[in-house]
């Protein structure tokens, strides 16, 4: 995967206005290599520990917007955190990582570095952040607004019922009802059910 290594200064134009100094303290504090990726389908981001004398290592997907580029990072730091603590003893994302995610979760809103909508997604995460931004619906969807194209983009809960859309990989499904928190659909070319996340972007046929 193409990386793009740059220096410290020029991190600002990829986080929210105001928030490089705080993110600075923690890359010096903790002696992180950060690295912007070119986007990638199956990550925002990535967490690799220091080993052999080397710096802790962490990437995140540069095509995030700046709000969604800081949780990714906050993400990774906590999984960093919890490393310190605890090793390997623990699940990457159990109930250590929660608490060091959430700890830093509330120390970036009490700078109100975010907009009102995804402050209010946040602090309803704090008690139980998800394992990735894109697992939380609610906060999927006020990051998306804030993506060059958010106006534009569509989710599969915007589609009426019974309507076709497209996914990447150009297969195309129906979508069928809700079951619990994920809505059923149907691959048209096999007849496989899938379950899909009510945001997951889609393009209508």
């Amino acid at each position: 995967m193409p990386k793009e290594e740059k220096p410290l200064d020029t991190l600002a134009r990829y986080l929210p206005e105001g928030t490089y100094p705080m993110v600075e303290q923690f890359l010096h504090q903790h002696k992180i290599h950060l690295t912007i990726t070119r986007e990638r389908s199956s990550i925002l981001g990535d967490y690799r520990h220091a080993v052999n004398g080397k710096n802790h290592r962490i990437s995140v997907n540069g095509n995030l917007n700046s709000y969604a580029f800081l949780l990714t990072l906050l993400h990774e730091i906590a999984h960093l955190l919890t490393f310190q603590q605890y090793g390997n003893r623990v699940q990457s994302h159990g109930k250590e990582w929660k608490k060091d995610f959430s700890q830093l979760l509330r120390y970036f809103l009490q700078s109100h570095t975010f907009p009102p909508d995804i402050e209010n997604a946040v602090r309803n995460s704090l008690n139980n952040p998800a394992a990735s931004s894109c697992a939380d619906d609610d906060l999927t969807r006020v990051l998306r607004r804030y993506d060059k194209d958010g106006d534009q983009l569509l989710f599969v809960e915007d589609l009426p019922p019974a309507s076709l859309f497209r996914i990447k990989g150009n297969r195309i499904f129906r979508k069928g009802e809700k079951i619990r928190k994920r809505i059923q659909c149907t691959e048209v070319k096999t007849g496989r059910v899938y379950l899909f996340s009510p945001v997951y972007e889609v393009e209508k046929v």
